[in-house]
C-alpha cells in the first residue's frame, strides 16, 4: 500500500504558507537585527524544504523495520540531551533567561524538547497496548499500581522541562496528550479524574514557584477579568477582581491586530502591528499577523487546511489494525491539535500566553522538523492501513 498522498499535500501547503508568513511578518525584526529582508524567509524556506524531504523519505520507509527504531531514537536521544543540557558549556547551548533549551548545531539552534514530544508519543503508543487494556472492574487502586511507573517518569519529565528548562507550556501539552491517551487506552473515568486532580496540583505548584509565571497569569487576568466577572454576582466579582499592575500589552496588541484585519485583511505586507508592537510576530504570534494581513478569510483557510490534515491523521488511526499505529497516529494528531489550540487561545486572550509555536507556520527549524518527522512516521505507518484517497 502507498502512503496517504493527501496528508503529504496538506502539510506541504501549510509549510509553504509558513514561509510566506515568515517573509511578510519579519520586516521589523530584520531591521532590528540589521539583516537582509529575506534572512528569516530564506532560513524558513530551507527548514521547509528539508522538512518536506524528511516527510517524503519517511513515507517511503518500511514501518515494520524503521518505525520503532526511529521512535525510540527520538525518545531516548532527546531525553538524554535534555538531561545533559544544563551541564554543557555555553559554546554548545543557547540560554534564554537562564534556561538552556537549544543546542547549537552548525549555525542553527535545535530544541530537543520538540523531538522529545514525538518520541514521547511513540513510547506511549508502543507501551500502552502492552500495559493497559479495557478490563473493567479492576479497581482504582490496581489502576494506580499499574500506572505508577508512568507517573514517576512523567514527574521527572515535568521537572526537567518545567523547572530546568523553564518551559511549562510544553508540559501542559504533554500532560494533555498523556491523559487523553490514557483514556483511549481503557483507563476508568474515576482514575482519570483523580489523575487530573493530582496533575492540577503539580501545575499550580509550577506556577506559584516562579515569579514570571505569576506575573503572566496576572497580566492575562487583568485583560480577561472584565468579560468573565460580569457574568458573576457583584460580591463574588469584587473578591476576584485584581488591580491592573502589569499592562498586558502583548495580548492587547495581538487582539488589536486581529481586529484590524477585519474580514479581508489589510493585505500582504501592509500590517502595522508587526512593526514593533508585537515582538517577533513571525514566531509565537504568527496567527495574529495572519489575521491582520489576510483577515478572517485567511484564518479560515488556514484552519480549514489544518483541520483537514488532522482529519487525515485521525482517519489513519481509526482504520489501523495495529494498536501501536493507532495510538501513535492518534497521539501525533492530538499533539498538533493541542499545540495549535494553545497558541490560538493565548494570542486571543482566552488563556495566558505560553510561548507555544504554531505547527508548520511559526518561524523555527526545531518545531517544523520535529512535526515533520511525526507526520512522516504517520505516513510510514499509513502504508499498513487500508486508506482510500477520498
Amino acid at each position: 500500500m502507498s502512503a496517504d498522498r493527501k496528508l503529504f499535500t496538506l502539510v506541504s501547503i501549510l509549510i509553504g504558507i509558513g514561509v510566506i508568513l515568515t517573509y511578510t511578518l519579519s520586516a521589523y525584526t530584520t531591521l532590528l537585527f540589521g539583516v537582509s529582508e529575506f534572512h528569516f524567509a530564506i532560513r524558513q524556506m530551507l527548514f521547509g524544504f528539508l522538512s518536506i524531504i524528511i516527510i517524503w523519505l519517511l513515507s517511503q520507509a518500511n514501518p515494520d523495520k524503521l518505525l520503532a527504531p526511529i521512535g525510540f531514537a527520538l525518545f531516548f536521544g532527546s531525553m538524554i540531551l535534555m538531561i545533559a543540557m544544563p551541564f554543557l558549556p555555553e559554546s554548545l547551548v543557547s540560554a534564554v533567561g537562564g534556561a538552556k533549551r537549544w543546542i547549537k548545531f552548525f549555525g542553527f539552534s535545535l530544541a530537543p524538547v520538540e523531538f522529545f514530544k514525538i518520541g514521547f508519543v511513540f513510547f506511549l503508543a508502543w507501551s500502552f497496548p502492552r500495559k493497559f487494556s479495557n478490563d473493567e472492574g479492576i479497581g482504582v487502586l490496581k489502576e494506580y499500581i499499574r500506572f505508577a511507573p508512568y507517573g514517576i517518569f512523567f514527574i521527572c519529565i515535568m521537572f526537567i522541562i518545567a523547572i530546568v528548562q523553564n518551559d511549562l507550556g510544553q508540559v501542559v501539552i504533554l500532560g494533555l496528550i498523556f491523559v487523553l491517551m490514557l483514556g483511549f487506552a481503557g483507563s476508568s473515568f474515576r482514575f482519570l479524574l483523580t489523575f487530573l486532580a493530582v496533575a492540577m496540583m503539580f501545575f499550580l505548584f509550577f506556577i506559584f514557584t516562579a515569579e514570571h509565571r505569576i506575573l503572566r497569569i496576572k497580566s492575562w487576568w487583568a485583560l480577561a477579568q472584565n468579560n468573565i466577572l460580569e457574568l458573576l454576582p457583584e460580591p463574588v466579582a469584587k473578591l476576584l477582581r485584581v488591580p491592573v499592575e502589569v499592562e498586558p500589552y502583548q495580548i492587547g496588541h495581538s487582539l488589536n491586530a486581529i481586529h484590524n484585519g477585519g474580514f479581508f485583511g489589510t493585505g500582504v505586507a501592509n500590517g502595522t502591528f508587526k512593526l514593533g508592537f508585537l515582538s517577533e510576530v513571525h514566531t509565537d504570534f504568527v496567527l495574529s499577523g495572519l489575521a491582520e494581513e489576510f483577515g478572517f478569510i485567511g484564518i479560515t483557510f488556514v484552519v480549514f487546511i489544518f483541520l483537514w490534515m488532522l482529519q487525515r491523521i485521525f482517519k489513519i488511526a481509526n482504520r489501523a489494525e495495529d494498536s501501536t499505529i493507532y495510538f501513535f497516529s492518534l497521539g501525533v494528531g492530538l499533539l498538533l491539535a493541542f499545540t495549535f489550540l494553545l497558541n490560538a487561545y493565548g494570542i486571543s486572550g482566552i488563556t495566558p500566553i505560553k510561548g507555544i509555536s504554531v505547527p508548520f507556520l511559526s518561524y523555527g527549524g526545531s518545531s517544523m522538523i520535529a512535526a515533520s518527522i511525526g507526520i512522516g512516521m504517520v505516513l510510514m505507518a499509513s502504508k499498513k492501513v487500508k486508506m482510500d484517497q477520498s
